[in-house]
């Protein structure tokens, strides 16, 4: 973003005419800004990256080597016409000489319709995937609640709004003479991100302060503490609760006969837990047995997922991965080896 908005200064202050050599240079970083944004949250989200994750760089490498052989080479007097149509559309052109046929030059003339197509494209992606998630762990897509999910979710809120800004401007304006209102806002993205990033900083802190307990106000006593753990293990291994997918800390918590911040009071700090990382505990534990046990052998992962209250497969293997290190193909199959 910030290569980007230094390409615009340097056309609005015509200190380009100076660096004539990098005309257009930071093309092909109008097609790596999406799909780099998306595999941050992707990865953050599901907490591991996907091995093929590169392939959504191929369009900008493709460019990349586009403008190297056919843009970036090209003369002097061809750079200095093109940044006159794009910041001078009105002054006249200077002879000039370039090579290459009219054909070859579309994906330059198009380079705009491709960077929203990309835009849009990643933009949509990265909503499903939230909205997924969000819908997983049954939290409010729009929760006011400060957490790893939402700083995502704003993350491509941004890039959403940016789209949004494209549009207008490129409908707007002829040739390049809007891209000032869209180098601002990415300015006011990069702040925004900036000062959230900094406004958690610990570097803003006080090393000698006293860290305030997040539970130092409760009224939670350690008798209800210790018989509260033992009807929570008695409800969990006898009753089994946690395969209703729609099972939650209030569920449990009214279960239980106590409130539900007395109850995630007990999940933090004696189990050291949240609550989602408890019940998946106990989820992927079922999943292990009737994975390993051969009168399941005839059920499907995704059969097995739902019977341990999971309602998408993609779930399951995120969670099941996370707390085993191994997929459930993978487990069921190595058990399956080892009988034999």
């Amino acid at each position: 973003m910030s290569v980007i908005i230094a390409d615009v200064w340097l056309g609005y202050t015509n200190y380009m005419f100076q660096v004539l050599w990098l005309v257009d240079f930071s093309e092909p970083l109008n097609l790596l800004m999406a799909p780099a944004a998306f595999l941050y949250v992707k990865t953050g989200v599901k907490q591991r990256m996907d091995k093929r994750a590169w392939m959504h760089f191929i369009p900008s490498m493709i460019y990349f080597v586009y403008m190297c052989l056919l843009i970036y080479p090209q003369e002097f007097a061809f750079k200095y016409n093109a940044n006159l149509g794009s910041f001078h559309p009105e002054m006249e052109r200077i002879p000039a000489m370039r090579y290459g046929s009219d054909w070859m030059f579309y994906p330059k003339r198009h380079i705009n319709d491709l960077t929203f197509i990309s835009m849009v494209a990643y933009n949509i992606a990265g909503l499903v995937l939230l909205r997924k998630v969000f819908r997983e762990q049954r939290i409010s897509f729009f929760t006011g609640e400060k957490s790893s999910l939402s700083w995502f979710r704003d993350i491509i809120l941004q890039l959403v709004f940016l789209v949004l800004v494209f549009f207008v401007v490129r409908v707007s304006f002829r040739h390049d003479l809007g891209d000032h209102i869209i180098a601002a806002f990415i300015s006011l993205v990069i702040y925004i991100v900036s000062f959230t990033v900094l406004r958690k900083s610990l570097f803003f802190q006080e090393p000698n302060e006293r860290p305030a307990r997040k539970y130092e106000k409760s009224s939670l006593t350690p008798e209800i503490q210790s018989t509260t753990l033992g009807k929570l293990e008695a409800i969990m291994l006898v009753e089994k609760p946690f395969l209703d997918p729609g099972f939650s800390l209030p569920t449990l918590s009214k279960r239980l006969g106590i409130s539900t911040h007395h109850l995630s009071q007990i999940l933090n700090e004696e189990l050291k837990q949240s609550f989602f990382d408890f019940l998946g505990a106990y989820r992927i534990r079922e999943a292990q047995r009737l994975l390993a046990g051969e009168e399941h052998g005839h059920l499907k992962i995704e059969e097995i997922g739902q019977m341990v209250g999971y309602n998408s497969k993609s779930a399951f293997n995120t969670a099941f991965r996370k707390i085993t290190g191994a997929t459930p193909s993978e487990y069921r199959k190595k058990h399956v080896s080892q009988k034999f």
